[in-house]
């Protein structure tokens, strides 16, 4: 590209030697995008160069194989630059909660659709065709299971007793919220316990009902955490968990020692593979904004519902419609 007088996005003010640029342009020489009415306040104006993929870590690193496996937070943010404009070209990342090209519109709760029918269903089975737990109240429908498998780098989960770590809950509003700590027991049982009772004490009841299951994988060198959704507002396609394994001491929220010795590497020839989160139940019920069943009012971000339908996210039957 040819160096141009204000980049050709603007005009020179000839008098004051400064560049009148058009709209949607902005800066000294009129060399950058800007973004639609300043993100309304409700996010920041990012460069193409510094968006992430995904919002969470493990919607990239998706444990499908040794290389995308692993731990992380945030979404993927890569290094090099895709494109010429990478520098230039600007759009709104916003803020929780809030949606649209210039982060003008609120979001609305998300939920199952209480209408669909789901193939095969049957409310007098208590669990599925491959055997995993039914919901109660929902005969053979399950919740999406989340697998977190926790490897030691000496293979030795004993490593990990008395040592602490938290996990981070991001909703479908893209509200993250974090655990207190956990504390590693030797009994896996009960570290199981300790992980549910963390997450549904999350503010706002953002998880109101889940049950984990913890077991040693083959030759005890890690562990495999099951965390199935059960409750109503978490139903159907969630976020990853993000697992926080970093010390946090003085100052920093919540306070934990972190995991010191998790594998952070992985060996093809001795078959090892790295700490990850996968989702290895995709789970029965769908998440839809106003479970499709209401509109959402984007000025005030609640559901509108449809004649028949009540809730937060429009997920109860008061009369057929």
């Amino acid at each position: 590209h040819k160096y141009a007088e204000c980049a050709n996005m603007g005009e020179c003010d000839r008098e004051l030697g400064e560049c009148e640029c058009f709209k949607g342009y902005e800066g000294k020489a009129c060399g950058r995008q800007s973004c639609p009415n300043d993100c309304s306040g409700h996010g920041t104006c990012e460069y193409m160069r510094d968006l992430q993929f995904g919002i969470v870590y493990n919607e990239y690193y998706d444990g499908s194989s040794p290389a995308l496996s692993g731990l992380g937070s945030g979404g993927m943010k890569f290094e090099q630059d895709y494109n010429w404009d990478s520098d230039r070209a600007r759009l709104c990342v916003c803020d929780a909660g809030w949606t649209g090209l210039s982060c003008e519109d609120r979001m609305c709760p998300f939920g199952n659709d209480v209408m669909d029918v789901i193939p095969g269903f049957d409310e007098y089975a208590t669990t599925d065709s491959n055997g995993i737990p039914g919901l109660a109240g929902y005969g053979n429908e399950v919740g999406q299971i989340q697998t977190i498998t926790l490897y030691d780098a000496d293979d030795d989960i004993s490593n990990f007793v008395g040592q602490t770590f938290a996990m981070k809950f991001t909703s479908k509003l893209n509200e993250t919220f974090v655990t207190q700590p956990i504390m590693w027991d030797a009994d896996l049982d009960v570290l199981a316990t300790y992980i549910e009772s963390a997450l549904e004490k999350l503010p706002n009841r953002v998880v109101d009902d889940v049950v984990v299951t913890a077991e040693s994988s083959s030759g005890a060198t890690g562990v495999v955490i099951n965390v199935s959704f059960i409750g109503r507002f978490v139903q159907g396609k969630q976020h990853k968990l993000e697992i926080v394994t970093e010390r946090c001491e003085i100052g920093c929220t919540p306070r934990i020692t972190g995991l010191a010795n998790l594998r952070s590497f992985s060996d093809p020839v001795l078959a090892t593979t790295l700490s990850t989160v996968e989702i290895t139940t995709a789970g029965s019920h769908q998440s839809h904004e106003c479970g499709r069943r209401g509109k959402c009012n984007r000025k005030k971000g609640v559901c509108e519902c449809f004649t028949g339908f009540i809730g937060a996210a429009c997920g109860t039957i008061t009369a057929l419609a």
